[in-house]
C-alpha cells in the first residue's frame, strides 16, 4: 500500500493538472467575456452573485468539513448530509426569488429581477449535490475529483463563451452558471453512485463540528463581500464591473498556484494531527511550499498587469489595472498565514477561526467604508490592501496559539522566497520602465513576454544562488527535488516491461 506521501504527491499531480486546466479555462473565460461584455453587465451580475454568496454563507452548513473529519461515516450520514442540504437550498431558493423585485428597486436596476430569478435555480441546484464527493478528498483520491473539475468547468466556459459572442448580453454569465452546476451534480453522481434517501438522523452530531464553521463561514463572505454591495450603491454598475473583474484577475495566479496543495492540505493536517512534531513540521513544510509557489505567481501578475490587460481585454479596462496591481500582491503576502484555517480545523479549533473572522469583519467593514467615503474606488482598494495585511498578521500570530511556532520563525521559514520575489518585482518593475510601452498588440505582446521570462529566471535564479549560499536547507527547495526525483524514479519503473 502506497504511504500517505505518496498518496498526497500523486494527488497533488493530478489536482495539478486540474486546476492547469481549469485555471486556463477560467482566465480565458474571463478575457473573452471582458471583450464581449460592458463592465456594466460584470456589475449587475455581482449585485446578484453578491446577494446569492451572502445569502448561502447565512446558512451555510459546513457538512463536508464535518464528513472528512469524522472517523467512518456511514450511507446514512451521506443520506443525512443530502436531506440537509437540500431543504437548506429549497429555502434559500424561495427566499432568493421573492428578493428579486424588491432588490431590483433599491439598486434601480430593473435588469436585477430576472437575473436574481434565474440563480434562485442556482441555489436550488446546489443542494442536489452529490455529498460522498468530498470522500475523494478525505481519502486522498483525486483522479475523479479531476474528472468532476474539468468536466463541469469545460461546459460552463463553452456554455459562456458561446452566448456571449453570440448575444453579448450579460446572461452569459447567469447561463454559465447554471451549466455549470449541473454538470457537477450529473457527473458527481455517475462518477461515485448514490442512492440518497431522506433523513434527518446523525444531524446533530454533524451540527456540533460545523457549528463554529458555518459561523465562522457567515463571517467571512460579510467580509469579503461587503463592499461589492457598496460600490454598486454608492458607485454604480460600471465601477462594480471593473472592481469585480479586477479582483477575479488578482486572485487567480495565488488561488490556481496554490489550489492542488490547498486540497490536500487538510486531510493532512488531520492524520497527524495528534502528533504535535510532526503537525509542525508538516504545517512549515507546506506552509513554505505554498509561499514559493503563491509570492511569484500573485506578485508577478502585479508588475506585468500593466501590459497583460492592454493586450487581453483592450482599452476599457485600463481602471482595473490600478485593482490587479495592488490586490494581486496582497493576495499573495496573504499565503504567508493562510494555512492556519486548515491547520485550525484539523485540530478542531473551529471556535478559534470564527471570532478570528468576527474581529477581522470589525476591522475590516469601517476601513473599507471609510475608503470608499473619502476617495471612491481606489480607497476601496487602498483599504482592502492594508486589511490584507492585518490579516496576515493575525492569522501568524493564530497559528503561534495553535501549535507554538513563533511568528519570526514563521517569517524565517520564507525569508528565501520574499528576497527572491523582491528581487524578481523589482527587477521586472525596472525593466519595464527602461523599454517603452509599445501601443500595438504584437508589441505589447512581445513586452509581457520579455517581462514574464525575465521575472521568471529572477525569481528562480535568486532562490536557488541563496539557496546554496545557505548550504541546501529544508525547504522548499529540497521538497521540490523530493518530489522531482520520485517522480522521475516512478516514470523509470513504469517504462521497464514487467518481464523485465
Amino acid at each position: 500500500m502506497s504511504s500517505v506521501t505518496d498518496r498526497l504527491i500523486q494527488g497533488s499531480m493530478w489536482l495539478s493538472l486540474s486546476r492547469a486546466i481549469v485555471n486556463g479555462l477560467s482566465a480565458l473565460s474571463t478575457f473573452v467575456l471582458a471583450w464581449y461584455l460592458a463592465p456594466s453587465d460584470f456589475g449587475l451580475v455581482a449585485i446578484a452573485t453578491t446577494i446569492q454568496v451572502i445569502l448561502s454563507s447565512v446558512t451555510e452548513l459546513s457538512l463536508n468539513q464535518a464528513l472528512i473529519r469524522h472517523e467512518d461515516p456511514s450511507e446514512v450520514h451521506f443520506s443525512a448530509v443530502w436531506t440537509l442540504s437540500v431543504t437548506r437550498s429549497a429555502i434559500l431558493a424561495l427566499l432568493f426569488a421573492a428578493s428579486a423585485f424588491p432588490i431590483a428597486e433599491f439598486y434601480n436596476e430593473p435588469r436585477l429581477t430576472s437575473v436574481m430569478l434565474a440563480l434562485s435555480f442556482s441555489l436550488l441546484l446546489s443542494g442536489l449535490a452529490n455529498p460522498r464527493r468530498v470522500m475523494l478528498q478525505r481519502d486522498l483520491i483525486f483522479w475523479q475529483e479531476f474528472v468532476l473539475n474539468v468536466s463541469q468547468k469545460l461546459v460552463g466556459f463553452v456554455v459562456t463563451v458561446a452566448i456571449a459572442a453570440i448575444y453579448q448580453s450579460y446572461w452569459a454569465l447567469v447561463l454559465g452558471t447554471l451549466a455549470y452546476q449541473i454538470t457537477n451534480i450529473i457527473v458527481s453522481y455517475t462518477v461515485l453512485p448514490f442512492v440518497p434517501r431522506v433523513t434527518f438522523r446523525h444531524a446533530r452530531e454533524l451540527f456540533s463540528f460545523s457549528l463554529w464553521l458555518t459561523a465562522g463561514q457567515i463571517v467571512n463572505t460579510l467580509n469579503w463581500r461587503i463592499e461589492y454591495l457598496l460600490i454598486g450603491k454608492m458607485l454604480g454598475a460600471t465601477q462594480l464591473g471593473h472592481y469585480t473583474v479586477g479582483n477575479t484577475l488578482s486572485t487567480l495566479p495565488t488561488r490556481e498556484a496554490t489550489a492542488p496543495l490547498n486540497q490536500t492540505i487538510y486531510p493532512g493536517f488531520s492524520r497527524v494531527r495528534n502528533d504535535p512534531v510532526r503537525l509542525i513540521a508538516a504545517y512549515q513544510r507546506a506552509q513554505a511550499l505554498l509561499a514559493a509557489v503563491a509570492l511569484p505567481a500573485g506578485i508577478g501578475m502585479a508588475v506585468v498587469a500593466d501590459p497583460m490587460m492592454r493586450l487581453a481585454l483592450g482599452e476599457k479596462w485600463i481602471p482595473a489595472i490600478f485593482i490587479v496591481q495592488a490586490l494581486a500582491s496582497v493576495f499573495a503576502l496573504q499565503t504567508l498565514g493562510s494555512l492556519v484555517q486548515p491547520l485550525g480545523m484539523a485540530k478542531g479549533h473551529t471556535k478559534l477561526l470564527f471570532i478570528r473572522d468576527a474581529q477581522m469583519l470589525v476591522v475590516r467593514v469601517p476601513i473599507i467604508i471609510v475608503g470608499l467615503m473619502i476617495a471612491g474606488l481606489p480607497g476601496v482598494v487602498y483599504a482592502r490592501v492594508l486589511t490584507g495585511l492585518i490579516s496576515t498578521a493575525v492569522n501568524m500570530l493564530l497559528v503561534k496559539r495553535l501549535i507554538g511556532l513563533p511568528f519570526f520563525q514563521q517569517l524565517g521559514a520564507n525569508f528565501r522566497a520574499l528576497v527572491s520575489v523582491a528581487l524578481m518585482a523589482a527587477g521586472v518593475w525596472g525593466l519595464s520602465h527602461v523599454l517603452n510601452m509599445p501601443t500595438d498588440k504584437l508589441g505589447l505582446a512581445l513586452h509581457l513576454a520579455i517581462l514574464v521570462i525575465t521575472g521568471g529566471i529572477l525569481y528562480v535564479g535568486s532562490s536557488f544562488v541563496l539557496w546554496l549560499a545557505m548550504k541546501k536547507p529544508n525547504g522548499p527547495e529540497t521538497e521540490v527535488q523530493r518530489i522531482f526525483v520520485k517522480f522521475l524514479s516512478k516514470a523509470k519503473r513504469m517504462a521497464i516491461p514487467k518481464s523485465a
